[in-house]
């Protein structure tokens, strides 16, 4: 006879499922009725508050400039967003398989999440079509979601959950701690990224949950290959940044509607680089709960790794 007994599963916290399932019906909100209430873009705003743009640090750029190189970051915000949440919706409903028959309420939880991370990247494409209704044309967002989606995915479900954990972290240490705040913002912008964080602070639970779960089944060595994938997709996604850094460089001078001197423009490509790394990296990595739970999976080996690998980009 075969053998009844199978192997030991992770446990599933149900609990915990079953809050982010209570909250997410209590918060759920509609892209038109409750976001955007009909109404556009006010230009003579920023976009991005100078704690993520880092504009302010540009001497050599007016008010004006600043304010437009706030909106060109915020605009690519935007849509970096919209690009994750493509690989993000995809792995979290994979990952859902785990509990088709075992635990409802956290395949209801997952569920739950796939369909908003959907919703979230309709919201992006609104708002991106609502930043080329008020800015000059030649704007162009380089990388594409289903090309990177497919990249990431075929990456260790390990290592696309910690990229999935970092970033869900850092959307709402970026509310929380930048965007709030910022009485310069355009409201409907700050409305946009407050509705996100509220349904992202679930996602970002889950995402705990699912890594640590994923991690429970991991052999050391399998554990070791996974970490060098997370180094892949971080590399990977510096890749992109320095991409769009230096395509939102050429757009700002080209829409800025002055000369720019040659020297102004490669502080300007580096600078964006810079803010960008900090937005899409820097700011995840020094965030206590995603790096202790990191370090809590991980070897002190393959935390010198990784470190060695951060270090071009924290620099």
């Amino acid at each position: 006879m075969l053998a009844t007994q199978s192997a030991p599963q992770p446990v599933v916290v149900s609990a915990r499922y079953a809050k982010c399932v209570e909250v997410s019906k209590r918060i759920r909100w509609d892209i038109d009725r409750d976001v955007i209430r009909g109404r556009r873009f006010d230009f003579t705003k920023r976009f991005l508050p100078d704690g993520l743009s880092k504009v302010d640090r540009l001497d050599f750029l007016s008010a004006d400039d600043q304010r437009l190189l706030s909106q060109i970051q915020g605009r690519t915000y935007a849509n970096m967003f919209g690009l994750v949440e493509r690989f993000i919706a995809a792995k979290m409903l994979d990952v859902s398989r785990d509990h088709w028959l075992g635990d409802q309420t956290a395949l209801e939880a997952l569920v739950r999440l796939g369909d908003e991370e959907i919703k979230h990247q309709e919201l992006f494409r609104r708002i991106e079509r609502m930043c080329a209704e008020g800015m000059p044309e030649g704007y162009t967002f380089v990388p594409e979601p289903n090309a990177v989606a497919s990249a990431v995915l075929a990456k260790s479900t390990w290592a696309v959950l910690a990229l999935t954990c970092h970033i869900e972290l850092f959307v709402l240490a970026h509310y929380r701690e930048s965007i709030e705040a910022d009485a310069n913002v355009s409201e409907l912008w700050k409305d946009v990224f407050l509705y996100h964080w509220k349904e992202e602070s679930q996602h970002a639970i889950l995402d705990e949950l699912e890594w640590a779960r994923e991690d429970a089944k991991l052999a050391p060595e399998e554990r070791d290959a996974a970490v060098d994938d997370l180094i892949a997709l971080v590399g990977a996604v510096d890749g992109i940044l320095q991409v769009q850094s230096a395509a939102d460089a050429h757009y700002f001078v080209e829409a800025c509607g002055h000369p720019v001197a040659a020297i102004e423009v490669e502080r300007l490509r580096a600078a964006l680089l810079t803010a960008y790394r900090w937005q899409y990296i820097v700011s995840g990595v020094q965030i206590p709960r995603f790096s202790n739970m990191l370090n809590g999976m991980i070897t002190p080996t393959q935390r010198e790794r990784i470190g060695a690998a951060l270090a071009p980009v924290m620099a």
